[in-house]
């Protein structure tokens, strides 16, 4: 069975982060995928500090639980969806610190599998947070997997977006998506890609 990895990159756990991702299980699960939602928690996240180490390694230098968890679940999963509440017109900055390092180190992990994101909020700045973490993905060779709209729902306190009935379908139809796209895509086959090619704008 295919399985989708879901980030809740919410300091509160059961918010409405959490159930904007739970519409998303509950509507795998209807199309026969299972899923695990994986929360960052509330400790401190550290950043990426450009060591370089993972380079030889093939993983971070710094290998806390939540690392090395997040790792051994993008390892294992056929596609990925990250979710994250809406601060100061982005994401939330600890999901952003250990996403930078999981895909600084572990991109081949991640490499064709198909990816979405999701945005929480209370009123704007969905459309931002949308497309900063759609970057990881663009830059990955990863498939975006699209919705109706945009991937956003609104609320303030712990589920109010249940109330948003037009945000709770887009995460279903967003789970449909992922579904018919893992039925679909044979990552076996996936294109080939040259070495890379990195130039700076130094002259």
């Amino acid at each position: 069975m295919k399985k989708v990895l879901l980030i809740n990159g919410s300091p509160h756990e059961f918010g409405n982060t959490f159930h904007a991702l739970d519409q998303i299980a509950k509507t795998l699960k209807e199309c026969n995928v299972d899923s695990e939602i994986a929360w960052i928690g509330t400790k401190p996240v550290r950043g990426c500090i450009a060591c370089g180490m993972c380079k030889g390694l093939g993983t971070c230098a710094f290998s806390e639980e939540l690392y090395v968890r997040l790792k051994a679940s993008a390892e294992k999963c056929d596609g990925l969806i990250v979710g994250s509440p809406v601060y100061y017109g982005g994401p939330n900055g600890s999901l952003c610190a250990i996403l930078d390092r999981l895909f600084y180190s572990s991109a081949r992990l991640l490499t064709f599998k198909p990816a979405a994101s999701i945005a929480v909020c209370r009123r704007g700045g969905a459309s931002a947070t949308f497309d900063r973490l759609n970057k990881y993905f663009t830059i990955n060779c990863m498939p975006i997997v699209s919705s109706q709209y945009w991937n956003s729902v609104h609320g303030k306190t712990a589920g109010d977006a249940e109330k948003d009935l037009e945000g709770m379908q887009t995460m279903r139809t967003l789970a449909r998506n992922m579904a018919w796209i893992l039925e679909k895509l044979d990552r076996e086959t996936h294109p080939e890609r040259e070495e890379s090619i990195q130039t700076s704008f130094i002259r």
